[in-house]
């Protein structure tokens, strides 16, 4: 046996990605991926069972390297509700965290309850994105479906029960579920009501994951899974967490700091040592994967805007990005990036608006557009952090596929008004998993770990000379209330 590895696992939107590395330094040994089936929101859905397919490939394509994995843990997309029957097979595709359709149930609950309510008892106010809100739904429009339940789950929960057959979360994936409550650690099924019906979430209860502390062992590798995915029989499986918390760990995040992350979406979220309550539903009251707590900001709408809009001009994501290059100035037009509808704001129905174009507007002007208004949008959900009562004086990481494009360093340094760092690591969530392998392994803490590990290094980027980062946040501003007055 070569030296001991551990391998973590990233179950993302669009694919599972697989990567190895060493319990004592965090050293990347290998790394592979395998897609899931593409998703076109407003209906988002797919089958758990490609999650696990994918997972078989993924982890196939790490070779030989597989023998020597001692621990394994999953990071998965959050949100996502997967309903098991009997058998311990899905009844149906799961509703991911991007489909909306569930917009009028998340109205239908805060109305119900009150956003107060909602705050106090889980730490979020839901929108279409929670998994109570398509639990809600599925108990309007398929109400026999919900009596052949016997577990419900989330992504990286079913994962886990695939490789440990033990029903379990942790508490950083459940506090997005809108039924969990960070601040007192326990299920409240009163929030369940809310989405059943009253006297129905009691009953439900047993239908749930048991939810795991961060060094908590799942349960052991089964055999069945030992043989489909090449590993040792009986290594241990972590309790795996949500994506976002992944990410923190692999990103070493402590109290204060900030993550910035640009892929499909945009988060941005900050480690806290209390629980946050945000009755204006901005911010999501999450708790993290080492017991502390993880505020959160998401935009449904970031890369895949600078996508779409390299699509208009008849280029590609670089070349957008190298037209781009200079800094954004207060007179630019403003691209308010609602493509999707969007989460924060709460808007479902919204579409993009572009505000300012004239005569003199050209493709260099569009893509800065583009980029400026994607990193306008989440710097706002830093604005409402702060409102929330977050500290939020430490660095700030741009992570995710846009943190490689050199436009929107540039962009987010300028509009930050201070140095970035752009860590290294180019997949944190699943770095973040391996984290959380080689502490269960090692009977360590998670962010002893982290620490050690210090995967989080990376260059500094500096905000260039000249920018009106004020003023051209203001123009942003000015343009999003117009775009929300519009839906």
């Amino acid at each position: 046996m070569g030296e001991p590895l551990v391998l973590g696992v990233d179950s993302s939107t669009q694919s599972t990605k697989a990567e190895l590395r060493t319990v004592a330094t965090g050293r990347l040994v290998a790394r592979a991926s395998a897609p899931h089936p593409p998703v076109d929101p407003p209906v988002s859905e797919q089958d758990p069972e490609a999650w696990w397919a994918a997972l078989e490939s993924a982890v196939d394509a790490l070779g030989d390297h597989r023998r020597d994995v001692v621990a394994v843990s999953v990071a998965g997309q959050q949100h996502g509700l997967v309903l098991l029957g009997d058998d311990d097979r899905p009844l149906r595709p799961a509703p991911l965290w991007n489909d909306t359709t569930s917009a009028p149930d998340a109205e239908r609950l805060v109305e119900r309850l009150g956003p107060d309510h909602w705050a106090e008892a889980c730490g979020s106010v839901p929108v279409a994105s929670f998994t109570v809100t398509k639990l809600a739904r599925l108990a309007a429009e398929e109400p026999g479906l919900l009596e052949r339940v016997a577990r419900v789950m989330l992504p990286h929960d079913y994962l886990t029960f695939r490789l440990t057959g033990e029903a379990v979360t942790d508490r950083g994936d459940a506090s997005g579920t809108g039924w969990w409550s960070p601040n007192e650690g326990r299920y409240r099924s009163d929030l369940l009501d809310a989405a059943l019906g009253d006297g129905a979430g009691g009953a439900w209860l047993d239908r749930l994951p048991t939810v795991l502390g961060p060094e908590d062992v799942a349960g052991a590798l089964t055999a069945e899974a030992s043989a489909r995915l090449g590993l040792s029989t009986g290594i241990p499986v972590g309790p795996g967490t949500g994506d976002n918390m992944a990410a923190a760990l692999g990103l070493g995040l402590g109290p204060g700091d900030l993550a910035l992350s640009l892929g499909t979406s945009g988060t941005v979220y900050t480690v806290s040592d209390r629980a946050v309550a945000d009755t204006t539903g901005a911010v999501a009251g999450f708790a993290d994967a080492t017991g502390r707590f993880l505020p959160l900001v998401c935009t449904l709408n970031a890369t895949r805007v600078t996508d779409v809009v390299a699509g208009w001009l008849g280029t590609d994501f670089e070349e957008l990005g190298r037209l781009a290059d200079a800094p954004p100035v207060v007179d630019d037009p403003v691209l308010v990036p609602y493509l999707a509808g969007e989460r924060t704001p709460n808007l479902p129905e919204a579409t993009g608006s572009l505000f300012g174009i004239s005569l003199s507007t050209d493709r260099a002007t569009l893509a800065r557009s583009a980029h400026t208004g994607v990193v306008c949008g989440l710097l706002q959900g830093i604005d409402a952090l702060r409102r929330a009562g977050c500290v939020v004086d430490g660095t700030l990481s741009l992570v995710g596929g846009g943190a490689r494009s050199p436009a929107y360093r540039s962009i987010v340094a300028d509009l930050w008004g201070a140095p970035i760092r752009v860590p290294e690591v180019d997949e944190s969530v699943a770095a973040g998993a391996c984290v959380q392998a080689a502490a269960i392994f090692g009977d360590d803490s998670v962010g002893a770990v982290s620490a050690a590990w210090d995967l989080g290094v990376g260059p500094t980027v500096e905000p260039r000379a000249g920018v009106d980062a004020d003023g051209v946040r203001a123009a942003y501003a000015e343009a999003a209330a117009a775009a929300a007055g519009l839906v």
